[in-house]
């Protein structure tokens, strides 16, 4: 199973902790935190919290516990009922801790909320059970079964069980543009894509891999998917087709993190090679490389921050960037400040360029062959 170090600089401002509760069993198999996760709207942090349960907290709640009590945060084993949405006005009640029995080990965490205006790709959509309104929040849960449970944040309603995966769920990702299609990543070799708002109907299964798939991430443009996994490729695939654009390769051993900047121009992998590539999506090319997993800015050689974190298993940035979020081994989750910088007028720039032309049209523009360079993250 992945172990990961995870380093921010100097000493990284510690925010604070939220420990699992203790209990009779806690160094038996079922109790690592595998997974974290925030809601894209900054509303709730979610985490595994071991032994099949998942624990939501609201998340400006939780830094305000941080703020008052000092960084440690106990939780405690009671389950609690969030109020439902007022009928009347459409809005939701103050939010509160919640607890979720899923029924087996969780292993992946996303979030997911939508867009009236994207409509499902089914075309008979009159039988649908659910309506999914723009103030709806899902969390999806992949289990050790491989199932895939989807819960009503809010009320803590079982709203989809998902079943085709035959083994563990390893991990969740939405499509950023609020069209609720989710694909799950599995050991049992493949990826599959869901519509939620077709009751989720499974649309496609991916296969390519041939061996367990660790990890899988959106473009933000929800146009391209990656995937890795127990292999040294990394693999890219059109989400309109459905189909394979290409493999990356470079890793000398398995991959199993992925993401994309906010921009779309850098995807970011990481492998038990101990490597950290930056890859233009594009074209194929590996643009950076770095060592052990670390706080890193793209346009410095040595790491920003450095904290050191014992037993760690799973990370995630808050919605707006701020903090990082640790899960370890016994069930817990630690919190740091996020070094922050104020980014050039030169990067903003590029990144805005950036999320409206891949790599081949910048290429074509008729600009300076620095400023090309500049903008294809080269320098």
């Amino acid at each position: 199973y992945p172990v990961f170090l995870f380093f921010l600089l100097v000493r990284s401002r510690t925010i604070g902790e939220l420990l699992a509760p203790a209990a009779p069993f806690d160094k038996k198999c079922g109790r690592e935190n595998w997974t974290v996760a925030f809601a894209p709207d900054g509303s709730y942090f979610a985490w595994s919290q071991g032994h099949r349960t998942v624990k939501l907290v609201p998340w400006s709640q939780c830094l305000q516990n941080f703020l008052l009590h000092g960084t440690k945060n106990v939780t405690n084993s009671s389950s609690l009922r969030l109020p439902r949405q007022n009928s009347d006005g459409g809005q939701k009640n103050k939010p509160r801790e919640h607890i979720i029995d899923c029924g087996d080990i969780v292993w992946s965490l996303a979030f997911g909320s939508s867009v009236p205006e994207k409509q499902s790709r089914c075309v008979n959509i009159e039988w649908h059970r659910f309506r999914f309104g723009q103030d709806q929040l899902l969390l999806a849960t992949g289990l050790n079964n491989g199932r895939i449970k989807i819960w009503d944040v809010y009320t803590g309603k079982l709203l989809l069980n998902l079943v085709d995966h035959t083994e563990v769920v390893r991990d969740l990702t939405f499509a950023p543009d609020g069209s609720l299609i989710l694909v799950s990543a599995s050991r049992d070799k493949t990826l599959r894509v869901w519509d939620l708002k077709d009751d989720g109907n499974m649309m496609k299964v991916l296969r390519g891999h041939q061996n367990w798939v660790y990890s899988c991430a959106f473009s933000p443009d929800s146009s391209i998917l990656c995937s890795v996994g127990a292999s040294k490729a990394v693999f890219l695939w059109n989400m309109d087709k459905y189909t394979m654009i290409r493999k990356l390769e470079g890793h000398h051993h398995d991959v199993v993190a992925c993401d994309f900047s906010p921009d779309g121009a850098l995807l970011a992998t990481a492998s038990y090679d101990t490597r950290v590539y930056i890859w233009d999506p594009h074209n194929g090319d590996i643009l950076m490389e770095f060592g052990m997993v670390r706080f890193w800015r793209i346009d410095e050689d040595y790491p920003v921050q450095v904290a050191p974190l014992s037993n760690g298993l799973c990370c995630a940035f808050s919605t707006d960037g701020s903090v990082l979020a640790a899960g370890t081994h016994d069930g817990s989750v630690y919190f740091w400040a996020t070094p922050r910088q104020v980014p050039s007028l030169q990067h903003l720039c590029r990144m805005s360029v950036r999320r409206v032309m891949p790599t081949q049209e910048v290429q074509e523009l008729p600009i300076p062959s620095k400023l090309l360079e500049f903008l294809s993250y080269r320098i």
